[in-house]
């Protein structure tokens, strides 16, 4: 705790706090629990909706998906956890993610990662962090019988040292089923779950502060087994109607779980740390308090409902302990037997004074978009093998053909495309992507934001889905620096725009702030996952055959900044980035919406990463069949080559039509007077671009899908 957070503490209660007393608040009016230096602004966005279902005390968003169904969303980070361990600090992000799923009373049923590490090529230490970070995920959902169904993946030396490791988790169930958070004088509190140990103490107070020792005993130890049996245990109590309330046990462990319940239900809790089942025996309360031992969940129940609890529990063998009861006082009470150890009103513990901080507009900012002459490039088919080799365009089947994306036979469209998608009860199909781009956000905060968020929604769109909800995870360094604080209002104000303009509601989110190493701060990371609701039947990519036609819709402009070419084959960062114009995207995505609706064609894909070149590449790989393009035909001003194959602009989509279907495409996209080009036919064994008559790219499909295939994994493989 600050010194002044301190004095504000004693002049709220009057007295100097206990020792106890002193480790709750700290972990509370941390960074990590607290949000206290974004709380404020976080408030801009929209958070409401027709689909959005708002309870108190829900640790994830939920969305009605009609037919009385709910699907339910979060997203969670372990960042500092995973930079020191990589295996256990993943591995208890995906368990930390299921629970918060779990808390709204709904089966999670797939899980997402977003991933940041350095540079692979050149750093040992980074190659290290992924696969244990890979592994670790994968070993805890493969476990629990979740799928992971899709993800993302950057490389880059801003992360030296350091990893970002996101993990999202979907849940759906039953409208009827969400537990309504709620509590009555004489309630009983129950911990549930493993027991708490030594681990994760000062866990959230770890994760607010740059990372500059590696602090193992604020790692937490996973147990996916565990985790497993109180899924079952919890679902089975909430079909029984035995859960008042529900609370997950994470960061600031027992001390956010009690203070937070009770400040968000108007109540008191007056709690025994005698109770608490432990791993150790010789525990303090203010270890006891703040301990963050994985795979606990926090419940509320009556005295009549207790002996069913317990009996499930036995059923399920975990662990659980009336550790204390609801009082009408609104404070929380903490004891060791008869002795007082802490005795605090829960409004003063569960909201720190927020800050406001000053921003100012980084120095870097005012010299990056100038571009300076780069070398001209003489084999454009050499730039583009180098581009598909790159950790960041490479295929990233090493990373998910380690998860198991089918257990729980949901899964319709698999990892590897645009967006995965999962069939509901209710007939309809959930289709769910995250995107980040943080060379784009590096050199324009605002425009880099927006894009994440555009290309995740055209993920899912490529799927037939209408995006219906978001997630963000904001992730900047130290916000006390004026500069980063000013790239995370901006990234924010432009999240905010969009999701506006767009009318999809943000139904939960994370802000990951202090990431930063001694070397410096990370670049701005804001990872987006949309979620997209498919009332009838999604696209589901077919092979492309022979004399299917390839057509663009979306314009290709001069916007290299952040690109993967100029920063991996010129090593150059700098230039204009991508901006998104909001009424072209808004009447591109109908438009893609429209010709899937009316099966007009085969499959869909976005332009984004690597752009043009890489993403035809990408379904000609994935089909193994060549195709022959017309540059000249790609709509938007005239442009050189290289920015003709390669610049990453967003709102455009790559479709796969049948000849037949091309007239019908035509009539469609000029009455929605959108921009669009019929580009090329597939067929053959080359990917062949030609401007005019000279051929500028040509390589064999199979050349470029081995070189695709199997970059990534012989580089963190074999080096």
């Amino acid at each position: 705790m600050e010194p002044q957070e301190l004095d504000e503490l004693k002049l709220k209660i009057g007295r100097s706090p206990t020792s106890t007393e002193l480790q709750i608040v700290a972990a509370e009016w941390s960074e990590h629990c607290s949000y206290k230096s974004s709380k404020k602004h976080l408030k801009m966005l929209p958070m409401t909706g027709p689909l959005v279902i708002n309870e108190k005390g829900y640790d994830s968003g939920v969305l009605d998906v009609g037919d009385g169904y709910v699907v339910t969303a979060h997203i969670e980070s372990h960042n500092h956890p995973s930079s020191v361990e990589p295996y256990g600090g993943a591995a208890t992000g995906v368990g930390g993610v299921i629970r918060d799923i779990l808390s709204a009373g709904t089966r999670p049923i797939a899980l997402f990662d977003g991933l940041r590490f350095g540079d692979i090529e050149k750093d040992q230490q980074a190659k290290w962090l992924f696969k244990n970070a890979v592994t670790g995920i994968a070993d805890y959902g493969n476990c629990l019988g979740i799928p992971t169904v899709g993800g993302e993946v950057e490389f880059d030396d801003c992360y030296e040292n350091y990893a970002l490791v996101d993990v999202a988790a979907v849940g759906f169930g039953k409208k009827s089923s969400l537990i309504k958070n709620h509590a009555r004088k004489g309630d009983l509190v129950v911990l549930l779950g493993g027991s708490t140990g030594r681990d994760g103490i000062g866990g959230s107070q770890f994760a607010s502060d740059s990372l500059e020792s590696e602090d193992r005993s604020a790692v937490q130890i996973p147990d996916p087994f565990i985790e497993k049996l109180i899924i079952e245990a919890i679902l089975e109590a909430r079909n029984q109607k035995l859960i008042h309330a529900m609370k997950d046990l994470g960061g600031g462990g027992l001390s956010c779980a009690i203070s937070e319940t009770a400040d968000a239900l108007g109540i008191g809790i007056e709690m025994d740390v005698e109770k608490v089942h432990t791993r150790e025996s010789d525990m303090h309360p203010e270890e006891i308090m703040v301990s963050e031992s994985q795979e606990r969940m926090l419940i509320v129940t009556s005295k009549a409902k207790l002996k069913k609890l317990n009996d499930i529990c036995k059923k399920f063998r975990i662990g659980c302990s009336v550790i204390g009861t609801v009082k009408s006082d609104k404070n929380m009470h903490v004891k060791k037997g008869d002795k007082t150890c802490a005795n605090l009103p829960t409004d003063v513990v569960a909201n720190a004074t927020l800050l406001d901080l000053p921003s100012k507009e980084p120095e870097y900012l005012t010299t990056i978009e100038k571009e300076k002459k780069l070398k001209k490039i003489s084999n454009y088919s050499k730039a583009l093998m180098k581009l598909l080799s790159s950790p960041n365009i490479a295929s990233k089947v090493w990373v998910y053909g380690q998860y198991d994306h089918e257990v729980g036979i949901r899964t319709v469209v698999k990892p590897g495309g645009d967006a995965s998608v999962l069939r509901l009860d209710n007939g309809k199909f959930l289709s769910v992507k995250i995107d980040g781009n943080p060379k784009h956000c590096y050199i324009n905060p605002r425009e880099g934001a927006i894009g994440c968020f555009e290309e995740a929604c055209r993920n899912v769109v490529c799927t037939g889905a209408v995006p219906i909800g978001m997630l963000d995870h904001l992730q900047f360094g130290n916000p006390k620096d004026p500069e980063i604080f000013w790239t995370f209002l901006e990234s924010l104000k432009g999240l905010t725009d969009f999701a506006k303009y767009f009318k999809i509601p943000c139904v939960g989110g994370k802000v990951s702030l202090y990431n930063e190493t001694p070397a410096g701060s990370i670049k701005p990371t804001p990872i987006i996952g949309v979620l997209g609701l498919i009332e009838k039947i999604p696209l589901t990519p077919q092979m492309i055959v022979k004399d299917d036609i390839l057509v663009i819709v979306g314009n290709t402009k001069d916007e290299m900044g952040g690109s993967e070419y100029f920063e991996y084959v010129h090593k150059f960062i700098g230039g204009k980035c991508p901006t998104v114009d909001f009424e072209e995207s808004k009447k591109n995505m109908k438009s893609i919406l429209n010709v899937i609706e009316s099966t007009l064609v085969k499959s869909a894909h976005d332009c984004s990463k690597g752009g043009l070149a890489v993403a035809i590449s990408e379904m000609c790989m994935k089909s193994q069949i060549g195709c022959h393009v017309s540059l000249g035909m790609i709509p938007g001003k005239p442009l050189e080559i290289d920015r003709i194959l390669f610049s990453e602009s967003h709102s455009r989509y790559l479709l796969v039509c049948d000849k037949k279907n091309i007239k019908k495409l035509e009539t469609l996209f000029k009455k929605n007077k959108v921009s669009f080009g019929i580009i090329g036919k597939f067929g053959g064994n080359r990917i062949n671009f030609k401007k005019e008559t000279q051929s500028v790219v040509d390589l064999t499909v199979d050349k470029a899908q081995k070189t695709w295939l199997n970059s990534l994994r012989d580089l963190v493989l074999h080096g």
